[in-house]
Order: structure tokens, then C-alpha cells, then sequence
């Protein structure tokens, strides 16, 4: 009978230069990738912080990440009044995004409803009604009043758009109609006390009338973002208008 061999099973095989050695290894060693440059992360050559595939920012865009800044808050409307004359610059270019029909159309209004004591002729004829007649008289003329501006103010944006502008038509309808309004104000309060034919009242008008193209041209100009001259241009029709129908109403 065969006694017990108790040997090594693996001493007899010529796994290397000597015998008893342990057997070599069946898989090798896994090598670092050799363009990383950080030895054994082979994914260190993707994006600028090595081994973070994506870096810092994983959109690729330093400025994606980061938030918008948020709109101008809409002013109230004593704020939007002072400050279409105070403030013509900052107030066009933060209300170029919001509708004001509520001052708008109010401030219209109750413009029609005084201007027309403004005006000789018109004033002669409206005190000589009795007062059942005067009252219907003055709503005619202030709902006329809104129309007519609303109309104008139209007129001036599509103007602008056709000269290359990008402004929406409910503000720019909303801050002409402020303009043609509050900036004949002064006229119209001494031509309460002077007449329309004064030329104090003359003179005054002209004066608001070309404050009024300089605040329309400016207004256009931020609303549509379009160069000065072309403000200037489309708002040409409403200035001629204002100047026949408002200022020169007595001549």
C-alpha cells in the first residue's frame, strides 16, 4: 500500500526559475492610465480639476448657474407720476415691461374734462349751457379725450416697431398718453386764469411742447430700444397732433 505523500502539489510544476515558488498571478496588475496626472485616476485628464469630471461648474458655463436678476418692481402710481417728469430716464426704462392703464386712462380723462376751459371758444360755448347740458358736455369731452390719445399713443408704437423697435404696446400706449397729458399741465393752469389767447399761455405752451417731444423721444427710445433720431421719428405724428389739437387749439 501506498503510504501518504505529504508534498507540496504545486513544487513539481515549473510555474518559475525555482522550484516551490508560489505560482504567478493568472491576471495582471491593472496600470494607470499614462496621460492622467494624477498617476492612477484614468479619468484625471477630464475637465480642469482632475479627477472632477465635470469641475466646478457641471454645466460647462461658469455664468449658467448663477441666477437672473430679477425684474424692476412695478411703482405705484404716485411714484410713476413724479417721476415720468422727475425722473424721465429711470421710470421709462422700469415701467418698459408693465401697463398703466388705470393712471393712464384716469389722468386722461379728468385732463379732457378741464382742458376744454383752456380754450376760448370752447369755454365760451360750454358756460353758456345750462347745467343739465354742461355736465354731459364735459363726459363727451373727457371720453373723447381718452380716445383720442389712446389712438395717438397707438400710432406712435407702431411707428416704432416699424422703425426696429421691440416694445410691447400697452406700456408705450400708457406712457404716451402720461406724457401728453401731464406735460401741458402748467399750460393749461395758467390758461385758466389768462385765457388761451394770452401770450403767457403762448409762450408756455410752446415751452411744454417741446418738453413733451423730448420726454415721447425718450420714452420710445428706451421702450423699443432704438436710436434717438428714430424716436424721434415715431413719435412725429402724435407731437403734430398734440400741437394742432391742444396747443395752438385758439389760433
Amino acid at each position: 500500500m501506498a503510504g501518504y505523500r505529504n508534498e507540496d502539489p504545486y513544487a513539481q510544476q515549473p510555474y518559475g526559475p525555482h522550484q516551490g515558488q508560489h505560482p504567478q498571478q493568472p491576471y495582471p496588475q491593472p496600470q494607470p492610465h499614462p496621460g492622467g496626472p494624477h498617476g492612477g485616476q484614468p479619468y484625471g485628464t477630464y475637465g480642469p480639476h482632475g479627477d472632477d469630471p465635470y469641475g466646478a461648474d457641471p454645466y460647462g458655463d461658469g455664468d449658467a448657474g448663477q441666477p437672473s436678476p430679477p425684474p424692476p418692481p412695478r411703482l405705484t402710481w404716485r411714484e410713476l407720476l413724479t417721476g415720468i417728469v422727475m425722473r424721465p430716464s429711470t421710470t421709462f426704462w422700469q415701467m418698459r415691461d408693465y401697463s398703466m392703464w388705470g393712471p393712464a386712462l384716469v389722468v386722461t380723462f379728468l385732463y379732457g374734462l378741464v382742458a376744454v376751459f383752456g380754450l376760448d371758444s370752447a369755454r365760451e360755448s360750454v358756460l353758456d349751457t345750462t347745467t343739465s347740458a354742461l355736465v354731459p358736455a364735459l363726459l363727451v369731452t373727457g371720453v373723447a379725450m381718452v380716445l383720442g390719445a389712446l389712438l395717438l399713443g397707438t400710432v406712435t408704437h407702431n411707428l416704432a416697431r416699424q422703425f426696429g423697435g421691440n416694445g410691447l404696446w400697452a406700456p408705450t400706449t400708457g406712457l404716451a398718453m402720461l406724457i401728453m397729458t401731464l406735460t401741458d399741465v402748467p399750460r393749461l393752469a395758467v390758461a385758466l386764469f389768462l385765457g388761451g389767447a394770452d401770450p403767457v399761455v403762448q409762450v408756455l405752451g410752446w415751452a411744454t411742447w417741446l418738453f413733451a417731444g423730448l420726454l415721447l423721444t425718450m420714452m420710445v427710445s428706451r421702450s423699443h430700444e432704438i436710436a434717438w433720431p428714430r424716436a424721434l421719428a415715431a413719435s412725429s405724428l402724435q407731437l403734430l397732433a398734440i400741437l394742432a389739437l391742444v396747443k395752438l387749439g385758439t389760433l
